[in-house]
């Protein structure tokens, strides 16, 4: 099979496609035929092997994984032993995110527990776009955020692939959206349902006046303290990513502020690692069948290309998923 693979880390040079041994499904895992992979932030961080406290689990020297892809929806062409609810011939989405990744290639060995069937509607290219930015959204906004209806919730990096999936989830739950995007992405992050767009070239959403229940950082340099001013009392702010040039800690810095901070005052300041598994998969596939979760494709790419999509992931400023079709 074709895949994309790397043995050392390093830019995108690094990686090359090439012929490798198909993978074979373990007891609890299934072999998916991958018709599309989308491109996530932790593949070209796992790529560089940057920042380099990830190396602690991606390995010290070189990389664990020789093939990257965190997100992936293809047809199952074997089930292992121990496996049940799927069969061969279903088709699948889901996220092999820290179980082995593999997505960016023909042939993929998955566990089960980390997949779902794909919504019939949806294309494998939209389906594989969902996973693991959609999940960071749901389980952002819903587990640690614990977003409610009425709630007044500001999204920093609206328009990107967490984003837009966060814009649409926390108008699902009956919140009031505020979104934080260029402006080039002004209209996009508006059609997904926010009720306001903050167009960060024009204005600095840090010294507004507005207040929040809930801020969900997932772009920008926004320190947590300059968050929290705009945070109501008992609000929350979580935090996902954003931009960051340290190559040791990288976003973690922000991360640590915001846990040693959070003690001495009366908001929730929380950072949190996103859990890919069926059911949360299976909420995701709710949402699409109900029409109110839709994936946005910025750019398609080959899996020839692939060098090419982890490079624009890693440029920035992405706008929704990026997408391989295998």
């Amino acid at each position: 099979m074709k895949a994309v693979a790397q043995d050392e880390y390093g830019p995108t040079e690094a990686l090359r496609v090439q012929e490798m041994d198909e993978p074979a499904a373990g007891p609890d895992q299934v072999l998916v035929r991958v018709r599309a992979a989308s491109v996530n932030p932790a593949d070209w961080h796992f790529m560089r092997g940057e920042p380099h406290i990830a190396r602690l689990q991606a390995g010290l020297r070189s990389p664990k994984a020789a093939v990257l892809g965190c997100d992936l929806a293809g047809t199952i062409e074997a089930v292992g032993a121990s496996v049940q609810g799927f069969e061969p011939g279903d088709d699948v989405f889901g996220s092999p995110f820290m179980r082995g990744f593999g997505a960016f290639a023909e042939l993929a060995a998955v566990p089960a527990e980390v997949l779902a069937h794909k919504p019939a509607d949806l294309s494998f290219a939209e389906a594989a776009a969902i996973p693991l930015a959609a999940l960071t959204a749901l389980q952002g906004l819903r587990d640690q955020a614990m977003v409610e209806a009425g709630q007044r919730v500001l999204i920093v990096g609206a328009s990107g692939g967490v984003g837009t999936f966060a814009v649409q989830i926390a108008k699902a739950y009956g919140a009031e959206v505020t979104g934080v995007c260029s402006s080039d992405n002004v209209d996009l992050v508006r059609s997904l349902g926010a009720d306001r767009v903050i167009d960060y070239t024009r204005e600095k959403f840090t010294e507004g006046d507005e207040c929040y229940d809930l801020i969900f950082q997932l772009g920008g340099t926004a320190t947590p303290g300059e968050c929290r001013r705009l945070l109501t009392p008992k609000g929350t702010l979580v935090l996902s990513s954003g931009e960051s040039t340290g190559r040791w800690i990288g976003p973690l810095g922000r991360v640590l502020r915001a846990i040693l901070l959070s003690p001495f005052v009366s908001q929730k300041l929380t950072s949190f690692t996103v859990k890919p598994n069926s059911d949360d998969l299976k909420e995701l596939k709710r949402l699409v069948e109900a029409g109110q979760l839709k994936p946005v494709i910025g750019a398609t790419y080959s899996l020839a290309q692939a060098p090419e999509a982890i490079r624009q992931v890693e440029e920035g400023h992405s706008r929704g998923k990026v997408v391989i079709e295998t």
